[in-house]
């Protein structure tokens, strides 16, 4: 297990790096695991030592308690974030505001490695912000997803609208969004917003880790590519994809991780490849 005891102390989240499968736990059941300052601050932390360090090669990302995850913490916004709506100069300040916390899940979404979120209960108005960052989802049977922020008077705002119809047909993304209702898991997977589905969450949990454990045996690079490569063609024609393909291919390449791979497969072995390179910022160096 790696040594993570150079973060920060958690108080939202608990994190363990084992065989290069980082774990990332929302840890306060008793808040029904929801988003408020300290949420924000720490997933930061953590998805940035993800990026930079590259000891981990896959991130699951679960819960405790009775739900995943019931969103925003409603009494931020009377407490610690002032949401002033009286002035132009108020109402601009809330657009960098969302930019900020938009940037958190869009770090989720750009990670070098891939994310699996196995998810519980309740997957509730800013939960689905977060969940629809991921590469992979599972859920437990019980699982159910909500737009809510329509049933407080507001627009999802931090990535649901944004993402989701990348995911699942538009029609059903604006009954979600306009009704607030919720969808459950069956209906869940059988539009493609998750993956499986599990009876309970000890075996979902189960499979995620097994499945991270399977991403975390292959060639790194080779796995940052390919989310490079899915990613961008979501966003783009099949010929600007398949240009950008050539030169990720071309950037890329190496004849000893094919050789490698294959060696592995005929041997009946994993294969040995090397980590992501660790990343500095430029302003870091002397």
């Amino acid at each position: 297990m790696t040594d993570t005891t150079d973060l920060p102390a958690l108080t939202c989240f608990s994190l363990a790096i084992t065989d290069q499968v980082a774990h990332l736990v929302l840890n306060r059941p008793e808040a029904l695991n929801t988003m408020h300052p300290a949420f924000w601050r720490e997933l930061d932390t953590v998805l940035a030592r993800l990026h930079r360090s590259g000891e981990a090669r896959a991130l699951v990302i679960s819960s405790t308690g009775k739900h995943f995850s019931a969103g925003m913490a409603l009494d931020t916004f009377g407490g610690a974030i002032a949401m002033d709506d009286q002035s132009p100069e108020g109402r601009a300040a809330l657009f960098d505001l969302l930019t900020d916390m938009q940037a958190t899940f869009t770090r989720m979404e750009s990670l070098r490695i891939p994310v699996i979120a196995a998810i519980h209960g309740g997957c509730i108005g800013g939960a689905v912000d977060m969940v629809t960052a991921a590469c992979i989802r599972y859920a437990t049977q019980d699982a159910f997803f909500c737009i809510q922020e329509i049933n407080i008077g507001m627009v999802a705002d931090v990535g649901t609208l944004q993402r989701l119809p990348k995911l699942i047909p538009l029609g059903i993304v604006k009954e979600l969004a306009y009704t607030g209702r919720r969808l459950p898991a069956p209906r869940a997977l059988a539009c493609g917003l998750v993956n499986e589905l599990f009876d309970t969450q000890a075996a979902m949990l189960d499979a995620a880790l097994a499945c991270a454990r399977e991403i975390a045996a292959k060639p790194p690079v080779a796995i940052w590519g390919t989310k490079q490569a899915v990613h961008y063609a979501r966003d783009h024609s099949v010929d600007d994809s398949l240009r950008q393909m050539g030169w990720l291919q071309g950037a890329i390449w190496s004849n000893r991780h094919v050789g490698e791979a294959v060696d592995a497969m005929r041997g009946r072995r994993e294969g040995a490849f090397p980590p992501l390179a660790p990343l500095q910022r430029f302003s870091d160096g002397e």
